[in-house]
């Protein structure tokens, strides 16, 4: 795959941590929802560094990709991405990359989609590429996240939840949670698992996207629950993984 350069046409911060850089990319070959990118950044000495990004547009024939990059404290990268990187500034894109974990619009089992952190975003493009496709298939979005400040695209979130053919959308708060939510802090478990996705009956396709800790215990909890293995789709990354 080829290096390919992207200017930034718009920045969003989602959260304090978090931004959406959106690039236009004269020649992008456009993408599947679910895929990734790997971006490089060269100093002047000639040093470089390359980490992935999962894409968080929709599949589209205009060149525009959208990542959102989550600020790491010790990164090498993200800071650079989510405090210094300006409106018309440059960067090298390679990419798409990734063939499993995606969703298509032909698909037609119902989808449950469970995200913890970060992890939210190929599954944002999921649920943009279902709505930009006019698809009606039943998708559920289970969301674990720290505290109600750390959620990105809330507000985008609550208006497909909100809207018709909705996303079905629950929030799993592990540290601290809104005045009235009916659970107290906590990681996902079975018993959320049981109450919030698709009975395994029906045969869900499965993606589960956060760190690699998140992703087996929930991918353990969704077998445990009847799902099949083999429906189960996975994206991890480790502690130091590869989005500094």
């Amino acid at each position: 795959m080829m290096w390919r350069a992207g200017t930034v046409v718009a920045l969003h911060d989602e959260t304090p941590t978090a931004r959406t850089i959106t690039l236009q990319v004269a020649d992008w070959p456009s993408h599947v929802a679910g895929q990734h990118v790997d971006v490089r950044l060269t100093a002047p000495d000639g040093y470089s560094a390359v980490r992935s990004y999962s894409i968080a547009s929709p599949p589209n024939a205009e060149g525009r990709v959208e990542l959102t990059v989550e600020r790491l404290s010790d990164g090498e990268v993200s800071p650079y991405l989510t405090q210094e990187l300006a409106v018309g500034d440059r960067l090298e894109l390679r990419g798409p990359i990734g063939g499993w974990f995606v969703w298509q619009s032909r698909q037609a089992e119902p989808i449950q989609l469970i995200a913890g952190g970060s992890g939210i975003v190929p599954l944002m493009a999921m649920i943009r590429s279902r709505a930009s496709a006019g698809s009606t298939e039943p998708f559920r979005l289970l969301y674990s996240v720290r505290e109600p400040g750390a959620v990105f695209y809330r507000d985008e979130l609550q208006a497909i939840s909100d809207g018709v053919d909705s996303v079905t959308l629950t929030y799993a708060y592990t540290r601290a949670i809104p005045r009235g939510w009916p659970r107290p802090p906590g990681r996902i478990d079975a018993s959320v698992i049981a109450e919030t996705t698709w009975p395994s009956k029906l045969i869900p396709t499965c993606y589960v996207c956060g760190p690699t800790s998140f992703v087996e215990s929930t991918a353990a909890l969704l077998v445990g629950c009847g799902n099949r293995p083999d429906k189960i789709r996975t994206e991890r990354f480790g502690p130091t993984g590869g989005r500094k």
